[in-house]
């Protein structure tokens, strides 16, 4: 099969088309005739050599989310057959034509939905839920804020929790990201660049703050975020993208009551992810049927072009998903 590979630690331009053998199934697994692959942060830090893939999963093929159509079936697998449209988290492998998958983290592929969709969803809705509904327990009626608006995670988190019965506040780098953010969702988008997002924050809901904030910046956004939520309010920690080291003022923590908590996705085990796919399935992918949330893919690169869907990801040029295609 080909396979997109990191050569070697480095810049995009270490990501090449190559040959490699095709994966073998266990019992509990399927293999998945791969027509797209999501693009994700997580790829650029294992492709740079910061982000190890676990034990088991394929070390120079990234990947982390897939589409495509069940061409084999373990033994034990009762769910799926060959010719079931899925889409699924995998550890890994994902840039590739063939990946195996353990059976649970399949999710059928919803009707209306075309592959490319359906390859940008698996990642950003497995990390959204199990942060956001699961660990933040994220109510109807309540606020959430969510910085990087206009990324995938965003995105999925405006689409998500609005359709759960939250209003969503957001930030983001530019007024035209602010206009997309809103436009799916968002009550209100915050140019970081240009306002202080905890005193919007503080304006927005007269004083009292948000209940759930989802962060994937850390650093110095860490304090204003703790004064931006509500008595009672949980911050989410799923990436550091300003730094890990921070200093916090603990009596705040004390006096409203906040929850600080984070998570990575990757090394869970195949039991958490398959129990949050059927989260997904029994509570979000109806509201594809509805047409309440969408995906949102910004680009599509052949697969020979994966270097160049990792400069658009270092960018952040991007509003929604970035897609590779096998087709």
């Amino acid at each position: 099969m080909k396979a997109v590979i990191i050569t070697q630690p480095g810049g995009p331009e270490v990501l090449q088309l190559a040959e490699r053998p095709k994966p073998e199934i266990t019992d509990d697994e399927v293999l998945v005739k791969v027509a797209a692959a999501g693009i994700n942060r997580p790829d650029v830090a294992q492709r740079k050599g910061h982000y190890p893939p676990p034990a088991g999963a394929p070390q120079d093929i990234p990947g982390l989310e897939i589409a495509g159509v069940i061409s084999k079936v373990g033994a034990n697998v009762s769910r799926w057959k060959t010719g079931d449209r899925v889409c699924a988290l995998v550890t890994g492998g994902g840039y590739a034509e063939y990946c195996n998958v353990p059976a649970g983290q399949c999710l059928p592929i919803p009707d209306d939905l075309l592959m490319i969709e359906a390859a940008s969803l698996p990642e950003t809705f497995f990390t959204v839920w199990s942060n956001v509904f699961d660990r933040g327990r994220l109510k109807p009626g309540e606020t959430l804020l969510v910085h990087g608006g206009s990324s995938g995670i965003g995105v999925t988190a405006i689409q998500m929790a609005k359709a759960m019965g939250s209003t969503v506040y957001v930030t983001a780098g530019s007024d035209e990201k602010c206009h997309f953010c809103e436009k799916i969702g968002a009550r209100k988008a915050i140019n970081y660049k240009t306002e202080d997002f905890k005193d919007v924050i503080q304006q927005l809901t007269d004083g009292r703050g948000v209940d759930v904030i989802l962060d994937m910046i850390g650093g110095d956004y860490t304090t204003p975020n703790l004064q931006s939520l509500a008595d009672e309010g949980r911050l989410l920690l799923i990436n550091m993208m300003l730094g890990k080291d921070v200093g916090i003022d603990l009596s705040l923590i004390m006096r409203k009551r906040l929850t600080i908590t984070g998570s990575t996705l990757r090394s869970r085990d195949i039991a958490f992810k398959s129990a949050v796919a059927r989260s997904l399935e029994e509570n979000i992918w109806p509201f594809f049927d509805s047409g309440e949330i969408k995906p949102v893919i910004y680009e599509v690169f052949p697969a020979a072009k994966a270097a160049d869907a990792h400069k658009l990801m270092e960018s952040s040029g991007h509003m929604g998903k970035i897609v590779l295609s096998f087709e």
